[in-house]
């Protein structure tokens, strides 16, 4: 059996991280289901203070994600920005590499640091070359 793949990532602003990570990628933020999240608070099964509004759209406060497919459910991979509230302390253990298939890296770099990402190093190996760079909350993340 298979089994599909999230990546969980801690964000001190889990929706802006969402969009840049969604542009950057080329994938869509999952939409905001506001009726669902209106019938859970009438319920009682949330409170107002969980839910927010983000580019004027009501979602959960904690937690946005995005996929590479439209829908969520069909096994495409998932990265979800949830709500944390402590600094990065060191490198991150686990990054994730943007495959650029061919796309000029120094082109993307530069795209990326106009959006708020930090180059941190140039690195090689045999005929493979990539840049680390840090999105705005200072994960990393490698360009090949």
């Amino acid at each position: 059996m298979a089994y599909s793949l999230q990546i969980v990532v801690d964000a001190f602003k889990p929706h802006d991280l969402a969009d840049w990570w969604a542009e950057t990628m080329g994938w869509s933020v999952e939409p905001s289901d506001e009726a669902f999240i209106r019938s859970m608070v009438a319920q009682g099964f949330a409170a107002e203070d969980q839910t927010l509004r983000h580019n004027g759209v009501l979602v959960w406060k904690d937690g946005a994600a995005i996929t590479a497919g439209r829908d969520a459910g069909s096994g495409q991979p998932r990265i979800l920005f949830q709500s944390g509230d402590r600094e990065k302390a060191g490198k991150n253990r686990v990054h994730w590499d943007v495959r650029l298939g061919g796309e000029d890296k120094s082109a993307v770099r530069a795209r990326l640091e106009a959006r708020g990402a930090r180059f941190l190093w140039e690195a090689s190996q045999g005929p493979h070359a990539w840049f680390t760079m840090a999105d705005p909350e200072g994960n990393e993340f490698c360009i090949s």
